[in-house]
């Protein structure tokens, strides 16, 4: 079996001013994600946030297919800010991405500031902004919406990626652009798809928890363990996600920029694997549930301290 291919950007593709750029500006929006969610953040909200982590992690592993030999992944940011407010959500991106390059060196640490905006911070405000004019709207509407937004964002999320590789000189502008968007166009509509199905499943087993001012204690601990059950259930179907390029590993590809990409310093759990399993099915599914539990574990106690810190 073919291990998972990464699916973030590798160092070596932004120069090291881009990267720092968007290292600054990530730093900010999380400061200001951190002060507002720390204003607040409801008590019920917490484990919400360690659930969609979780959530959000494990759905990334599963490549779906796309035209052309590619393959597309959740991003998962508009469904956070949608049942987490975007604030909120942001953090929760931020944890994701940063296990993600960190413990499995999916994605650069130079890139991480870059990665964390264009997956993270653009998409759940995207999300947000636009689900938020419909909240009063019927159930119709509201799924409509959310599906659009997700769309927008992933589109939205290549555009700025083009316009990063385009800035550090990996590709020309009128290239990149149409390839990146021309792939995510369709990776959108996974990404739309998986919105409307969580936010259908949600709205009919526990519509309170997409109002952030009214969560409930009510089945509390039952949603808790649907949302873990539902992530492990993702990771155990890992192994047969889709092994073909992702969109910005195909377009690197064909551009002719990808070997560019830098190779972490270090090894942890690369690729999703556990080293001593092999690149095996067991292996992926074995790393998928250690960083489901990291992320659920590492949103949760972010919230935590926020919330007590809030009080």
């Amino acid at each position: 079996m073919n291990s998972p291919l990464p699916l973030h950007i590798p160092d070596g593709f932004l120069t090291v001013i881009i990267s720092g750029v968007f290292w600054a500006v990530t730093i900010v929006m999380v400061g200001i994600a951190i002060s507002k969610t720390n204003k607040s953040l409801g008590e019920k909200q917490v484990p919400l946030m360690g659930v969609m982590a979780a959530f959000i992690f494990a759905a990334q592993m599963l490549n779906f297919p796309v035209a052309g030999g590619t393959s597309g992944h959740f991003l998962g940011g508009a469904l956070a800010a949608i049942v987490l407010g975007p604030w909120a959500a942001m953090l929760v991106m931020t944890a994701v991405i940063g296990v993600q390059a960190l413990l499995f060196q999916d994605g650069g640490l130079l890139a991480m500031g870059a990665n964390i905006f264009n997956m993270g911070i653009l998409t759940a405000a995207i999300g947000f902004g636009l689900y938020r004019g419909v909240s009063g709207r019927t159930r119709k509407i509201r799924l409509a919406v959310a599906g659009c937004a997700a769309w927008l964002a992933v589109v939205a999320s290549a555009l700025i990626t083009s316009l990063q590789l385009w800035l550090s000189g990996a590709s020309q502008l009128q290239i990149v652009v149409p390839a990146m968007l021309g792939v995510h166009i369709l990776i959108g509509l996974g990404e739309a798809l998986i919105t409307v199905a969580a936010l259908t499943f949600i709205e009919r087993t526990r519509p309170d928890l997409l109002n952030q001012e009214s969560v409930t204690e009510k089945g509390g601990r039952g949603w808790i363990v649907a949302g873990v059950i539902v992530s492990i259930g993702a990771v155990l179907l890992s192994p047969f996600a889709s092994t073909h390029p992702d969109g910005l590993e195909r377009v690197a590809e064909d551009m002719g920029f990808l070997h560019l990409g830098q190779s972490a310093p270090y090894r942890l759990l690369p690729d999703y694997t556990i080293p001593f399993l092999g690149a095996t099915p067991l292996s992926t599914i074995v790393a998928g549930v250690v960083g489901a539990l990291v992320v659920l574990g590492l949103a949760f106690v972010l919230g935590q301290s926020l919330r007590k810190a809030g009080r």
